[in-house]
């Protein structure tokens, strides 16, 4: 673990403590790593969508002064969850402006064309929003390796670090969320077939 890492995970844990003057040292120093989440978050979007990189920041950033309750271990921990809060943000978001706009269910799309489909701007976020909340209640830790891999864009050791299994659990629980979460959204369940 870095010096960085360290000083980042003390921060945490005196901000959970109650140190206030620690989350306003935490947030610059987590600022830059934040921007990227967001935009990696917002590259999947359509073209013309209206949250900008620093709108996505900065509401994560509100949702995270609330968050002073968790039990910081690391700065992996805080940076799932701020993945998390974004995903919750964009999905929420997707939702007012789908049915303002178009009404009606989301057209499915499976987790192995999303990123073909994300390029062309047309995933909807909905769609596997709602997919993954329904393997969360089947099993919460392949609904969390999806979020983390997919939408947070962590690697398998840092996945495997935060969740405490081995790179080669993540991988072969990555596959079978995949292979549920194709199943399900095939099946047409995500809008209600």
């Amino acid at each position: 673990m870095s010096d960085d890492s360290r000083d980042l995970t003390q921060l945490l844990v005196d901000w959970s403590s109650g140190d206030e003057g620690a989350f306003a040292e935490l947030m610059p120093a987590v600022y830059d790593e934040l921007h990227r989440l967001a935009a990696r978050y917002l590259r999947r979007e359509r073209s013309d969508h209206t949250l900008q990189t620093t709108a996505l920041v900065h509401e994560a950033y509100i949702r995270m002064i609330d968050q002073n309750r968790v039990e910081w271990q690391n700065s992996l921990q805080f940076f799932g969850l701020a993945a998390q809060m974004m995903r919750r943000i964009l999905v929420d978001h997707a939702r007012k402006g789908r049915y303002a706009k178009r009404g009606g269910p989301a057209p499915k799309v499976s987790l192995d064309d999303a990123p073909e489909v994300s390029s062309e701007r047309a995933a909807d976020v909905v769609a596997v929003d709602e997919a993954l909340s329904s393997l969360a209640e089947v099993d919460a830790g392949l609904a969390r390796i999806v979020e983390l891999r997919y939408f947070g864009g962590f690697k398998s050791t840092e996945i495997g670090e935060l969740m405490g299994i081995s790179v080669p659990t993540v991988t072969r629980k990555f596959k079978l969320a995949k292979a549920w979460l194709y199943r399900y959204l095939a099946s047409g369940e995500a809008d209600g077939g």
